[in-house]
């Protein structure tokens, strides 16, 4: 999911059509059928952690896994979708709990993973993102989350930045539909990983 440059800076910077975007990240071919086929064949508490490892949202990744069998790749994505949008805040705060802050070095795999572009920052933007992020948390009470993958940090920088000028409940909005597209990021490979493990 790409945000709407065209957004930076303005009202509801970083907002954007999700449902649209989320259909860019379309989920196809033979290795994801056989990815969502292992997801389906899994006990539902395997499932429940595999789902867990892309979004740390409890009651989010269980109804997720009640609605199986998911027949195709895009029945996954939507009940993904669906969920998330549907979830309480209780569970949006606890997925941004398990995301580190932006230009910090995580401790995860996918994190560091997907904040390759911004740790090899200068000092200068990454002293910049540190103080961002202060500001962004005293404004808002939360981590800035933005997908980070295939970002660079002034790229980073420069959203966070138009974020700061978004009211709280547009900040919300913005916040649940980049916790989305990571989500949708990190099912990608789970399911790319699970195909080649029953391949």
């Amino acid at each position: 999911m790409v945000e709407r440059t065209d957004a930076v800076g303005g009202p509801g910077a970083g907002t954007g059509d999700v449902a649209g975007e989320v259909a860019g990240e379309e989920l196809a071919g033979p290795r994801a059928a056989a990815g969502v086929a292992a997801v389906v064949a899994l006990p539902p508490r395997r499932a429940v952690e595999l789902l867990l490892g892309c979004c740390a949202a409890p009651r989010w990744a269980h109804r997720v896994v009640a609605r199986r069998p998911h027949r195709t790749p895009q029945a996954l994505l939507a009940a993904v979708a669906e969920e998330l949008r549907a979830a309480p805040e209780a569970d949006v705060d606890a997925a941004l709990a398990a995301h580190p802050r932006i230009g910090e070095r995580p401790a995860g795999a996918d994190s560091r993973r997907e904040q390759a572009g911004v740790l090899t920052a200068g000092a200068d933007v990454l002293a910049a993102l540190a103080e961002g992020n202060r500001a962004y948390e005293e404004r808002f009470g939360h981590v800035y989350l933005v997908r980070a993958s295939g970002r660079s940090a002034a790229e980073l920088l420069a959203l966070l930045r138009a974020r700061l000028g978004n009211d709280p409940t547009t900040e919300r909005a913005v916040l649940r539909g980049e916790l989305l597209a990571i989500t949708v990021l990190r099912l990608r490979r789970a399911l790319d990983e699970l195909a080649g493990v029953a391949a």
